[in-house]
This record gives C-alpha cells, sequence and structure tokens, in this order.
C-alpha cells in the first residue's frame, strides 16, 4: 500500500499540474486535489481510476462552451472559471475521507459513501453545465416560477436529465471497475438525491444577495458592476460551496445506507 500511495502521489501531481496548467484549478484548488488523489489511490487503483474519470469527465463539461455560460451567469454566480481549494474540497473531502476509511478498514460502505458522493457532485455538475446551455429559463425547484439563468434552485429539463445522466455515468463506472450492481445502483440513487438536495437548499436556505444599483438577486459579494451587494435572504453562512458538500454528504450517505 505505501508504493501504491507513493506512485498515487506522483500520478496525482502530475493530475493536478495539468489541471493548472488548463486554468482548471488554482494554486490551492490544485494543491487539494493532489492530496485527495493520493488518498484515492492508496485505498486502490479503482479508487484513483475513479477519481480521475470523475474529474475529467466534469473538467470537460465545464471547459464546453465556458465564455457562453459566464456571460450567462456571470452576474449571479459567486465564483467561475479556476476550481479553488475550497470547492475541491466541497466536491471531494467525503471521497477522500471514505477511501481514508477503506485504507483503515475496507468495507463496501465505504465504497457507496464516497463514490455516492461523487455521484451527487457529478449529477449536479451535468445538470448545472448542461442546463445553462441548453435547459433555456429555468424554474425555481419550488415555487415553479421562471428565475435567471444561473439561480441556485433553479431546474430546467435538459438540466434535470442531464443530472440523472451524471449520476447513472459515476455508477455504470464504478461497476464496470469491479463494484456490485447493486452498489452501483446505490450510487446511482445517492447521487440523484444529492443533486435535487442541492437545488432545494438552493431555492430556500442559501445566503442570497443583492445589487441596490442594478436592483439584481445575485450570490456575489460584489457584483459585476462593482457594486457591493447586501444579504437579502437565506443563512449568511450558507453559501454554494458550503450547500455542494451538504448536497455530496448527503447522496454518499443515502448509498452507504442502501448499501446495508
Amino acid at each position: 500500500m505505501l508504493v501504491r500511495a507513493l506512485l498515487g502521489l506522483v500520478c496525482a501531481v502530475c493530475v493536478a499540474l495539468a489541471a493548472r496548467r488548463t486554468r482548471s484549478l488554482s494554486r490551492g484548488g490544485a494543491a487539494t486535489a493532489a492530496v485527495i488523489g493520493t488518498l484515492a489511490v492508496a485505498a486502490g487503483w479503482d479508487w484513483g481510476a475513479l477519481l480521475i474519470i470523475y474529474f475529467a469527465s466534469s473538467t470537460a463539461l465545464s471547459h464546453w462552451g465556458r465564455a457562453t455560460k459566464e456571460k450567462l451567469t456571470g452576474s449571479i454566480v459567486a465564483k467561475g472559471g479556476e476550481r479553488d481549494a475550497v470547492q475541491v474540497l466541497a466536491n471531494g473531502a467525503l471521497f477522500a475521507g471514505a477511501a481514508l476509511a477503506m485504507i483503515v478498514q475496507p468495507d463496501v460502505r465505504w465504497v457507496a459513501l464516497g463514490v455516492g458522493s461523487l455521484a451527487a457532485s457529478a449529477a449536479d455538475t451535468w445538470a448545472t453545465e448542461v442546463g445553462t446551455l441548453y435547459g433555456g429559463q429555468p424554474r425555481s425547484i419550488l415555487t415553479w416560477k421562471t428565475v435567471p439563468i444561473g439561480t441556485s434552485g433553479g431546474v430546467s429539463l435538459f438540466g434535470t436529465a442531464a443530472g440523472v445522466w451524471g449520476a447513472a455515468f459515476i455508477a455504470l463506472v464504478v461497476v464496470l471497475l469491479g463494484s456490485a450492481l447493486d452498489v452501483g445502483s446505490d450510487v446511482a440513487l445517492g447521487g440523484i438525491a444529492g443533486a435535487v438536495l442541492d437545488s432545494l437548499l438552493g431555492a430556500t436556505v442559501q445566503a442570497r444577495r443583492w445589487c441596490a444599483s442594478c436592483q439584481r438577486e445575485t450570490e456575489r459579494q460584489i457584483h459585476d458592476c462593482g457594486t457591493p451587494t447586501q444579504r437579502r435572504r437565506g443563512l449568511p453562512w450558507l453559501d454554494n460551496d458550503l450547500v455542494n458538500f451538504i448536497s455530496s454528504a448527503g447522496g454518499g450517505l443515502l448509498a452507504a445506507l442502501l448499501a446495508r
């Protein structure tokens, strides 16, 4: 395992540097991703392969039509472009914890927990990236009223379908890597549930801010017009990164419970 961990460190650093070179990760994000990647490979080559496939697919979707998506959502979303350390942890911390637990005491429930969290993250990413480009005007998951593109809690037909496919994709990969079909179905259900939880939290308790100059709701501390924004509703400490962590954790925990 020690040799595998050392080889995993080398592989993880190489992948992180490549991601940094393509401006997919910030310096802090690349360093954090390298640590998570090392833990994944230490838990098993299948864990490392799954993480690479997840990261590669999510990165490809993020780069696909990036200029158009930034134009559509730049005035609303708090972060864009390179993923920083907090964003990497929001999506990968539970997976890293499950990998560490797998090293200490192997159990199929750790697989379900870690992969389920990735499935939830993938579902959210696929739904966001595809829905932004092709979903048209989204609607609030609670009121079904139209909301601006990029609004947390907004859903669309194309985005929802893409989210289901994202969770199913991770589930398919883990089965192809050797897990039982039952584990794959648990992962898929956990991933879909995590994405729904993300939208519900985004529509209800996630912090929302207001730009008095533009008269628009946003998640940004400083709006793109340069005006400092004020909190309008939601919990002040619950930003998009924490919502992502909670939803990925919810998806992982559900998958682990089903795997029992």
